[in-house]
């Protein structure tokens, strides 16, 4: 018995060169082709421009995109850029059927929308937060030509502040994308949905240069699910604003400056002051204003929010409860 796990593992070990261990590829096949079930081409019919998935249309020359399915009553989630100019939607299932998909609603901000299909599939399981370094997976629609998947790694969390929406939660990977991913999913080695594909950076092109970009799937679940159920994003507020720290600050240490505290705020009840550092809301460090921002936008009205800061040198915490955005 001994030997034949030796020998099992010496060929793994060999194989190892070349490949995986035949028993741990076929996992992963399998775990791949379960999550193409999961994943749609979106294509959008915009002014003036042909729409893909027709026998006269070439694979390619229409805009498309990619979605990823949110429940079983037919949600799938996309990047609103892929959809806000359509003049009508359809989608491209795994096997191959496209039906027509409505617009449930989008969010400019984080730039997320949810459509609806008449069809019953099978949904992501939420996988856990990504760490720098973990294997992951990119599956989209790349330039139209249908779904097709690439991998790499996890090369960093909690991106803000990149410019591409007034809210940016990022998970960074070198898995490729290209144009037609947008709104497609990046999955864990479980074939879990850690976070939807949605910009890339290049320069002077539109190929993919390895600094890749999806939404993180506790912000994309923050935004889908207010989407789906009242159609629109419930925001809430802190009473807090937030300034970037000098170069000179920045020699303590990270964080974020207090600039001002709005009177009868929750910020107010928090004990916030002017001129506090906030070094983590939630465990999520603060680097940037766009941090801070970021981390609020997870909560909800209500909800509170734990604040680890500096005042006078001097380490403190305190909860601040979110209030709702004024209609």
């Amino acid at each position: 018995m001994r030997r034949a796990v030796c020998n099992a593992v010496t060929v793994c070990l060999v194989l190892a060169v070349v490949g995986v261990c035949p028993a741990v590829a076929e996992d992963r096949v399998s775990t791949v082709d379960n999550a193409l079930q999961s994943v749609v081409s979106v294509l959008p019919l915009w002014p003036g421009l042909p729409q893909g998935g027709g026998p006269d249309v070439p694979a390619g020359s229409a805009p498309e995109g990619t979605g990823v399915v949110l429940d079983a009553s037919g949600h799938i989630a996309t990047a609103l850029h892929v959809v806000e100019r359509s003049l009508s939607v359809s989608v491209r299932l795994p096997d191959g059927r496209i039906l027509p998909a409505a617009i449930v609603a989008g969010d400019l901000a984080t730039d997320i929308a949810v459509l609806r299909v008449d069809a019953v599939l099978p949904p992501f399981e939420a996988g856990a937060d990504p760490r720098v370094g973990q294997s992951v997976c990119a599956i989209g629609n790349a330039f139209g030509f249908d779904l097709s998947l690439s991998c790499g790694v996890v090369s960093a969390v909690r991106r803000t502040g990149m410019g591409f929406n007034a809210i940016e939660d990022f998970v960074q990977t070198d898995a490729a994308m290209n144009p037609g991913a947008s709104g497609g999913a990046l999955i864990d080695d479980q074939g879990r949905l850690v976070g939807m594909l949605s910009a890339i950076i290049t320069k002077d092109s539109d190929a993919d240069a390895g600094f890749n970009l999806a939404v993180s799937h506790q912000l994309l679940r923050r935004v889908t699910t207010d989407l789906i159920a009242v159609g629109k994003v419930v925001r809430s507020v802190s009473g807090v604003g937030f300034a970037g720290l000098t170069l000179q600050d920045r020699r303590d240490g990270s964080g974020v400056l207090v600039r001002a505290v709005r009177p009868g705020s929750g910020g107010a009840a928090s004990g916030l002051l002017p001129g506090d550092v906030i070094r983590q809301i939630d465990g999520r460090r603060m680097d940037r204003p766009t941090d801070a921002m970021t981390a609020l936008f997870l909560r909800r009205p209500g909800d509170g929010a734990e604040m680890d800061f500096l005042r006078d040198g001097v380490e403190m915490t305190t909860r601040l409860v979110l209030d709702g955005m004024p209609q």
